[in-house]
């Protein structure tokens, strides 16, 4: 899949009048600040200005993908990677990841996507002054426990970087992969599979069955097995949410929440604002076609 391909797909608009879900609408103080900062965390994955350039090295949207966010964790074999990155199906993670440090060094991949995609960033916010967040978000997130959660050690191993701009797409990725690992734990404690887990999440923020847990590479019949899976437990009933269900991912929600309390507490008072200053840099960036418009896209993590 190309740059192009993956745009077609992913830059669309809901309707409107599409209902936002109560994840959305009413979301905690740590699942405002991830959601605010989604958009510029994974500015890597979305602008043209990486994509084309890591293309030069030989790798296309989803080997950019898989071999860019896992290029902090250095060489390691791809059934690890896969373990990281939890919601796919670990045959496809693994496979990309191979053909990407086939195609490129981890480092050299790395190295080629920070400098693009700062570049890339710098330019969609020309006159704004990332500095004061970025250092308040850096300040709070950096400090933030790494145990268990390996894609967010490997990046703040990766160090601050000096230039605003950079450490905010730093920062904000940082914030990102430890929730991310957080709600890797809270999956697990609660005993499902990662396909249970997308399922849940889909329709916790209201997309269609199986939609979102489509494009995570797992087979038909896989997801299935784990629809019916969560008919039969009393969590899913006509292709939506049951009360149990519907309880069962919020007390998913609130223990990967409860991971990322001293972050939130870190920012203080000024959560509301970091939040307010990261979700204008977000909207810059989807107007610059340079991260999906789909408001359930971005809360789907």
């Amino acid at each position: 899949m190309d740059y192009a391909d993956a745009a077609a797909v992913f830059f669309v608009s809901r309707p409107e009048g599409t209902p936002l879900p109560a994840a959305v609408t009413a979301g905690s103080p740590a699942r405002q600040l991830r959601d605010a900062c989604e958009p510029v965390a994974m500015h890597a994955v979305w602008n043209r200005t990486t994509n084309e350039r890591l293309a030069q090295l030989g790798l296309d949207f989803l080997t950019s993908y898989v071999g860019g966010r896992g290029a902090s964790l250095g060489d390691p074999a791809g059934a690890v990677v896969a373990a990281a990155f939890a919601w796919f199906e670990p045959g496809l993670v693994g496979g990309l990841w191979d053909a990407a440090r086939s195609a490129v060094a981890p480092g050299q991949l790395g190295q080629a996507r920070d400098e693009s995609t700062v570049a890339s960033l710098r330019e969609i916010l020309a006159g704004e002054d990332p500095a004061e967040v970025a250092n308040l978000l850096a300040d709070a997130a950096q400090a933030a426990d790494g145990m268990g959660r390996p894609l967010f050690s490997g990046r703040r191993a990766d160090g601050r970087p000096s230039d605003p701009v950079h450490c905010l797409w730093w920062t904000c990725g940082l914030v990102r992969e430890h929730r991310g690992d957080s709600h890797v734990a809270a999956v697990a404690a609660a005993g499902l599979n990662p396909v249970e887990a997308n399922i849940l999440t889909e329709l916790w923020v209201g997309m269609p069955l199986l939609s979102y847990t489509a494009t995570r590479g797992w087979p038909p019949e896989v997801m299935q097995g784990a629809a019916d899976g969560l008919e039969r437990r009393g969590w899913l009933s006509d292709d939506g949410l049951t009360e149990a269900g519907l309880a069962a991912r919020l007390v998913i929600e609130q223990r990967t929440d409860a991971q990322e309390e001293s972050i939130v507490a870190a920012l203080g008072t000024r959560l509301g604002e970091v939040c307010d200053r990261l979700n204008h840099w977000g909207q810059l960036c989807i107007e610059a076609d340079a991260f999906p418009p789909d408001i359930l896209k971005r809360a789907a993590g």
